[in-house]
């Protein structure tokens, strides 16, 4: 019996010494000016068009890794989602799911495109429920320290 308990324990242990050793993905904030300048500009751009911005942040990213953002959506509301990825990336992508998990969007853009490191897409949900949107983007100078914005903006009813 003592010995179950001392290898439980041991166990235990150890376990919790190895989630604590794994790397976790840690959100936090950036500044880049130009993505700043990108992102006011876009709010007011939408603003005339009759959307208010629920949600927005900078995200410190690393090229490759997706950056999870979860929000709530309200059934029948039209949003607009808006990521914008470091100049310097070659690609750039977003995938947004809904609450079962399924690919509802998916958009990709690469650093020639016209409007090479923004993807802005329309989207208005089917049921009230959280939604995922992970926005990536490939970048062969930095693969740490890339700075990206996403803005989450919605249609208000006047």
């Amino acid at each position: 019996m003592k010995k179950n308990l001392l290898f439980l324990l041991l166990f235990v242990l150890l376990a919790g010494s190895t989630l604590n050793a794994q790397d976790a993905i840690k959100f936090q904030e950036c500044n880049n000016s130009s993505i700043k300048v990108q992102a006011d500009s876009l709010k007011q751009l939408y603003a005339r068009d009759g959307f208010q911005v629920v949600r927005e942040t900078s995200i410190a990213m690393e090229s490759e890794y997706e950056m999870p953002v979860v929000a709530p959506l309200d059934q029948g509301s039209w949003y607009q989602f808006v990521f914008i990825g470091d100049y310097t990336s070659r690609l750039y992508e977003v995938r947004m799911y809904d609450w079962d998990e399924k690919m509802v969007v998916y958009q990709k853009k690469m650093w020639g495109d016209v409007d090479g490191n923004i993807i802005s897409f329309s989207y208005i949900p089917k049921f009230s429920e959280f939604h995922m949107f992970k926005p990536v983007q490939q970048n062969k100078q930095k693969k740490k320290d890339l700075c990206g914005y996403v803005i989450l903006l919605k249609k208000v009813r006047k």
